[in-house]
């Protein structure tokens, strides 16, 4: 890493240049349009995806039991709201954009927090990015295609057109993503609501024989502690997204006070949805018939809907339109903030004159996915990395005891007590373990993966001294990508640095930025 770079690293993380307001001279920087309701919107609509509608069987056919699998979704709901306040913590101690990125990188050091960086561009945001988008796509698709598959090919231009129009959609302003955000997260909701109210409608009805407690939990095969461990983890990823709002920190508006109150708003909503949802789901199925759906919501609206049956299909399609907007969104703030730390192109950690939105970062967002979306092996690759990207979860969690330890005098607005960690590792290690016991193959594989980034970060991270003409393709190619974008490096603002850092913030300065004042003095 050069210089410039460790001096952009190390002021990138003061209150002031989080502020997202013009410094004073007048410079770009990311604006702050988050609020309590689009904050709230982003960890709902990450979370809730197209699971809770086509396959929430994963848990119920290892519990097995219904009222072991009802218990399993209030447990890992709770330990998620758990590590979501420790994460909570950590936001505001570190209020960065980037989220367990940056407190990886921070606490544990700069190859830590490349690797959670390296396994999310290499693999993780693209592959779960192109599969919500095939899925949106194919139930747009089947109605036109009641006897048979939809084409392959089909489903994989619609995913690209998704792609591309939510990508313009982010690209052009930060309010209309969120608004995008907002109504599709309201939409899933009702549609959420709905099976919920059906399912009240059906108790009331008498319909609640699976709900008894000799009936719950009357096993349909024999309990097993591996089996129920994997249900467990099923649940925990099907609560994945929890962390999305740390990745946009600097763009919340009041981020000390709306990023825990989001959490805390968010996940019991979540959690409650997802119980009543199952519930409502065995008032009109048995659990061999749930387990034998493809598409659970749509089985149980054609159940008790009727002509309305269509309703189910569509509320699929909202949700995963929703689920990819939301993971745009707060990915290409992963890799702005990995930019902008000097661990992926500087290119990356620019933003547009006028609009303010990290067009570059989301350009790349949209490119990995799409070419994700030309492979046959993405579901292989999730499998092999899903192990890796819930390892991160545990090593995060533990930095906030490890600097707990090392500063123990750093100003925390939020301090929850230890214990709430504590109880968040052993229930991580414990999966963990299990994992690596039942699939030694599959995390070995993902730990290949991830380790494949420790040469690419001595070569192009920690390695000073790299050729001139290096060094000069790729400010030319930064210029370039400048010139096509329009962008320019947010404002650092005031961070009360030495004149010899401000030194080391001018060379880091852009080659555009630098060619005129019309594009420093752009107001946001």
């Amino acid at each position: 890493m050069t210089d410039g770079a460790r001096q952009r690293s190390s002021t990138s993380g003061s209150a002031k240049d989080a502020a997202g307001e013009k410094d004073s001279g007048g410079g770009v920087a990311l604006k702050k349009e988050i609020g309590l309701v689009s904050a709230c919107g982003i960890i709902v609509g990450n979370i809730i995806g197209s699971g809770i509608f086509v396959s929430p069987k994963g848990v119920m056919e290892n519990a097995s039991s219904v009222g072991m699998a009802l218990i399993v979704w209030i447990v890992t709901g709770v330990i998620t709201a758990i590590g979501a306040l420790c994460y909570a913590e950590l936001g505001v101690t570190i209020p960065k954009s980037g989220g367990d990125y940056s407190y990886v990188k921070d606490i544990f050091g700069g190859l830590a927090g490349f690797l959670r960086l390296w396994i999310a561009v290499l693999v993780i945001y693209p592959t779960n990015q192109a599969v919500i988008a095939l899925t949106f796509s194919n139930y747009v698709l089947q109605p036109l295609f009641p006897t048979c598959f939809p084409p392959e090919n089909g489903l994989r231009l619609l995913a690209a057109v998704c792609l591309l129009l939510l990508t313009w959609v982010n690209c052009s302003s930060v309010r209309w993503a969120t608004r995008v955000q907002d109504i599709f997260t309201a939409g899933k909701l009702l549609a959420l609501a709905l099976i919920i109210v059906m399912g009240l409608v059906q108790i009331c009805k008498g319909e609640y024989y699976w709900l008894e407690p000799a009936n719950a939990f009357e096993p349909f095969q024999e309990y097993d502690v591996g089996l129920i461990a994997l249900a467990f983890l099923q649940g925990s990823f099907a609560y994945g997204g929890w962390n999305f709002l740390n990745y946009v920190t600097e763009e919340l508006v009041d981020p000390h006070v709306n990023l825990p109150r989001a959490i805390f708003i968010s996940i019991p909503l979540v959690t409650f949805v997802y119980v009543f949802a199952n519930i409502a789901y065995v008032t009109a199925m048995s659990p061999q018939e749930l387990l034998a759906s493809n598409a659970v919501a749509v089985t149980f609206g054609e159940k008790l809907l009727g002509v309305m049956s269509w309703i189910m299909p569509i509320s699929v399609a909202l949700s995963t339109f929703g689920g990819v907007n939301g993971s745009l969104f707060t990915s290409s703030r992963l890799f702005f903030a990995g930019a902008r730390e000097g661990h992926l192109p500087s290119l990356l950690a620019m933003i547009h004159v006028k609009r303010c939105t990290p067009i570059p970062a989301l350009l790349f967002t949209c490119l990995s996915t799409l070419l994700m979306l030309c492979t046959s092996d993405m579901y292989t690759l999730i499998n092999y990395v899903g192990f890796i990207n819930y390892l991160f979860y545990g090593v995060t969690v533990a930095g906030q005891i490890v600097l707990r330890i090392k500063q123990p005098d750093l100003h925390r607005p939020i301090k929850i007590s230890l214990v709430w960690p504590v109880i968040y590792l052993l229930f991580w290690a414990f999966l963990l373990i299990f994992s690596l016991y039942s699939e030694p193959v599959v995390c070995g594989i993902g730990l290949a993966i991830m380790l494949t980034g420790v040469p690419v970060y001595f070569l192009g991270v920690y390695w000073d001294n790299k050729p001139q003409c290096f060094e000069a393709f790729v400010d030319k190619m930064t210029y370039v990508g400048q010139r096509f974008c329009m962008v320019v490096y947010p404002a650092m603002g005031n961070s009360g640095g030495s004149a010899e850092e401000g030194e080391e913030m001018k060379e880091a300065r852009s080659p555009l930025s630098e060619d005129g004042d019309n594009h420093k003095s752009a107001d946001c």
